[in-house]
């Protein structure tokens, strides 16, 4: 198997944060700029990122969205959303921030760091409670926010394959 691909394995939901050094503004960018090397539909990029650092910040952004308790220890935070002045398509725009979400994750994990996503959209509660607290526009829609800090737990690889998923020119039973 490619060593550069092991990333793929490796990476992992890490909820539990230790203390540590402010995240520099050199590997804020290369996470963004990582998240936005993601396809898009159209080449349309209908993205935006808000990057969280206030510690005010991330701890009412962990008693607004009911899975986020994390954010109180977590370093940063960044929102992942989807402008539909540039893509007026919303399952469009779901997909394109959902592929730059997973970018960002994997640049996470890259740099050594830990994060867990952080589901947005759909659920209309947290949209609001989100674009209410961060001053995001009408035009605007969040779409995932994802949580970042120094990890301070361990888990062992991911080993998700099924083979019963599988299936090959159509829709037939796998052989599992």
């Amino acid at each position: 198997m490619d060593p550069k691909a092991d990333i793929i394995f490796t990476r992992r939901s890490i909820r539990l944060y230790r203390q540590g050094p402010a995240i520099s503004d050199e590997l804020i960018y290369f996470l963004l700029a990582a998240a936005m090397s993601a396809p898009t539909a159209r080449n349309r990029q209908p993205w935006h990122f808000v990057v969280i650092t206030c510690r005010n910040l991330l701890a009412e952004l962990s008693r607004r969205h009911p899975y986020a308790k994390m954010l109180e220890s977590a370093a940063m935070a960044v929102l992942i959303c989807g402008d539909t002045n540039l893509e007026e398509t919303e399952s469009f725009i779901v997909q394109n921030c959902s592929a730059a979400t997973q970018n960002l994750l994997l640049a996470v994990e890259s740099a050594g760091l830990g994060a867990v996503w952080l589901g947005v959209h759909p659920r209309k509660e947290r949209s609001e409670a989100i674009k209410d607290l961060l001053g995001i526009p009408k035009n605007i829609i969040p779409v995932s926010l994802v949580s970042i800090g120094y990890p301070a737990e361990e888990k062992p690889r991911n080993a998700n394959y099924r083979q019963s998923r599988v299936h090959y020119n159509g829709w037939q039973e796998s052989n599992a």
